[in-house]
């Protein structure tokens, strides 16, 4: 079982989940942070770090989730690692709450 960021990431980009990543499995987009599922030890670190929530065990990523199990996979071959955390996104706050942000994924 791997990790998984979901919806609530896009356009928001914290990276606390970063910092306590013991295996630097995180890969940045210019709006989304994902998680390649070869590199995840499942330690569940990065979840309780998640400001908004985005990340949950593959296992228990809600239905309208789902997608996002796939989309990091492939994301993660050709996005770069992210290994120290940086400042969240300009308007993270603003987007934290928003539902439906799939077409605001930058690739």
């Amino acid at each position: 079982m791997t990790y998984v960021v979901t919806e609530s990431c896009i356009r928001c980009k914290y990276t606390d989940c970063v910092d306590v990543c013991p295996v630097d499995c995180f890969r940045e987009g210019p709006n989304f942070l994902v998680i390649d599922p070869d590199e995840c030890i499942d330690c569940t670190l990065c979840v309780a770090e998640c400001p908004v929530e985005a990340i949950y065990a593959e296992d228990d990523v809600p239905t309208d989730q789902q997608p996002f199990i796939a989309l990091n996979a492939e994301l993660a071959k050709t996005w770069k690692p992210i290994v120290q955390r940086k400042d969240p996104l300009p308007d993270a706050e603003e987007w934290a709450a928003r539902k439906g942000k799939l077409p605001e994924l930058d690739r």
